[in-house]
């Protein structure tokens, strides 16, 4: 299929929650953001709807869906891509995965940034995710990351520093049809998670006293 005849949703929870509809040759036709970096899951399904009908897209239109492979929290991230994965299954199109700090740097690009940049997540705990990325080309280039490293100790110092607060859904979804069109490889579907969950499995039945 060219990529002019595309049309995707693209979602991203890596932050807030992203949604949008992109189409091949027209660009992003919608999106629509909810900030609330807790409320991920209230809010999906609510975004879904709207940035398909600001489109004026039914789903059976879709060619594929986008997720937003992170870095980003365990519970967040996991809502956007479990979301994209059944939407895709329902509809019977691929998942496309897309590191969500490519769509920051392409987001940067496209405002107006060259040269080197690094994105950069809190990863809490006092360390930060990061990514550097060349903007030079159509499409930045990630030239290292994403990687974990304390605050004062992050690599590739001569790079701008662009603080990954928002993912633009409509971004995303830019990459993944530029990354179409050029035949280049998808990110691979292990979420990056900022941190694995602080529950952790218990290793045997816990002993009760009774009194």
């Amino acid at each position: 299929m060219s990529d002019a005849n595309e049309l995707l949703l693209a979602i991203d929870t890596s932050a807030g929650t992203s949604v949008a509809v992109i189409d091949g040759a027209r660009g992003v036709l919608s999106e629509a953001n909810g900030f609330d970096t807790m409320k991920h899951a209230e809010v999906i399904g609510r975004l879904i709807e709207r940035a398909l009908a600001e489109a004026s897209v039914r789903p059976l239109e879709l060619t594929g869906v986008v997720a937003g492979m992170g870095p980003g929290p365990f519970t967040g991230l996991r809502v956007g891509i479990a979301a994209a994965h059944a939407f895709a299954l329902g509809l019977g199109v691929p998942v496309l995965a897309v590191v969500s700090h490519d769509a920051i740097a392409l987001a940067a690009q496209r405002g107006g940034r060259s040269g080197e940049l690094l994105v950069v997540s809190d990863a809490r705990r006092r360390e930060v995710y990061w990514s550097l990325f060349d903007l030079g080309a159509p499409l930045p280039v990630r030239l290292d990351g994403p990687g974990l490293a304390k605050p004062d100790a992050l690599p590739h110092s001569h790079a701008q520093t662009l603080d990954a607060a928002h993912v633009s859904a409509g971004a995303l979804g830019l990459v993944a049809l530029e990354l179409r069109r050029t035949g280049q490889a998808f990110a691979s579907d292990q979420a990056l998670y900022l941190r694995s969950p602080d529950v952790t499995l218990s290793t045997g039945a816990k002993r009760v006293t009774q009194r």
